[in-house]
C-alpha cells in the first residue's frame, strides 16, 4: 500500500460535542428601528458582552399577525452591534422560508426554560473617564539564579531581568523587554502580547530562538550572524529582527 493510500485512510476530521455559550435573542415584535436603538443602549452599558457574541435569533414568539420579517436586515442590525447570527429558531412558514434562502440553520421552537441575561449584571452603566487612565506600571521581574533547561520564566506586564546564565532548553517570556546579563543559550520571547517596541539584550548571544511580538529567528539563522556569541541588542523593525552590537 502506498503512502498516499495510507494518508487517505487517516481521518481528516472528528465530530465532537461542546457546551458553547450562545445567546438567544427572542423577538417580541417586528420593529427593526426600535431594536437598533434598544441594542445601542445595551451596548453602551456592557460593550464587552456584545463583542463577537454568537447568537440564535428566536422568531417563534412573534405574533402570527406580524408582517413578514426581513431576516437579512435583522442580521445586519445585530451584526452592527457585535452579534453574529449562527441560526434562527422559527415556527412561521415565511420565516423558515426566508432563513432557508439565506442558508441559515433553522432550529425548532424550544420548550426549555431560558433565563434572562443582564449583560451589566445589575451594575450601572460605566462612566467614561475624563481622560485615559495611566497604564499600570509593574516592577521588573528579576531572576538572580541560573535558569536550567526545561524551566520557563514569564514576566507578565513587565520587563524580565536575568542576572545569571540561561541554559539550552530554558524559555524566557516577557510582555516587555528581556535583559540577560550572562550566556543566553535558551529561548527569549519579548513582547509576547504584541508589543513591537519590546527589546532583547543579551550579554552573550547563543540562543536557540529570539522573538519579539511574534517575529523570530532560530539558532540556525542566529549562528550565521557575525555577532553570534557577542553582547547584542535585538529590536523589531516592521517584521524583521535587527541584531546590533551592545
Amino acid at each position: 500500500m502506498s503512502q498516499a493510500d495510507l494518508l487517505d485512510q487517516d481521518p481528516v476530521f472528528q465530530l465532537k460535542g461542546s457546551m458553547l455559550a450562545i445567546t438567544v435573542m427572542e423577538l417580541a415584535r417586528n420593529d427593526l428601528d426600535l431594536l437598533d436603538r434598544q441594542l445601542a443602549e445595551k451596548v453602551a452599558q456592557a460593550p464587552g458582552f456584545f463583542s463577537n457574541t454568537p447568537l440564535v435569533l428566536a422568531l417563534d414568539k412573534l405574533p402570527d399577525n406580524e408582517d413578514d420579517l426581513d431576516i437579512a436586515a435583522l442580521m445586519a442590525v445585530c451584526r452592527s452591534h457585535g452579534l453574529r447570527t449562527l441560526a434562527v429558531r422559527a415556527s412561521r412558514a415565511n420565516d423558515i422560508t426566508a432563513a432557508n434562502a439565506l442558508d441559515l440553520p433553522v432550529l425548532p421552537p424550544s420548550g426549555a426554560r431560558e433565563r434572562l441575561i443582564d449583560p451589566t449584571n445589575g451594575s450601572p452603566p460605566a462612566k467614561q473617564p475624563e481622560k485615559p487612565s495611566e497604564p499600570e506600571l509593574r516592577p521588573s521581574k528579576i531572576i538572580s539564579s541560573p535558569i536550567r533547561g526545561g524551566q520557563q520564566v514569564y514576566a507578565q506586564g513587565c520587563d524580565l531581568i536575568v542576572l545569571a546564565p540561561v541554559s539550552a532548553g530554558a524559555e524566557l517570556l516577557a510582555d516587555g523587554n528581556i535583559h540577560v546579563y550572562g550566556p543566553m543559550r535558551g529561548r527569549a520571547l519579548a513582547g509576547v502580547k504584541g508589543n513591537a517596541m519590546a527589546r532583547i539584550f543579551c550579554q552573550q548571544m547563543g540562543a536557540e530562538l529570539l522573538s519579539i511580538a511574534g517575529q523570530y529567528k532560530v539558532a540556525e539563522d542566529l549562528r550565521r550572524d557575525p555577532l553570534w556569541g557577542e553582547a547584542v541588542h535585538v529590536s523589531l523593525s516592521g517584521d524583521v529582527l535587527n541584531i546590533t552590537r551592545l
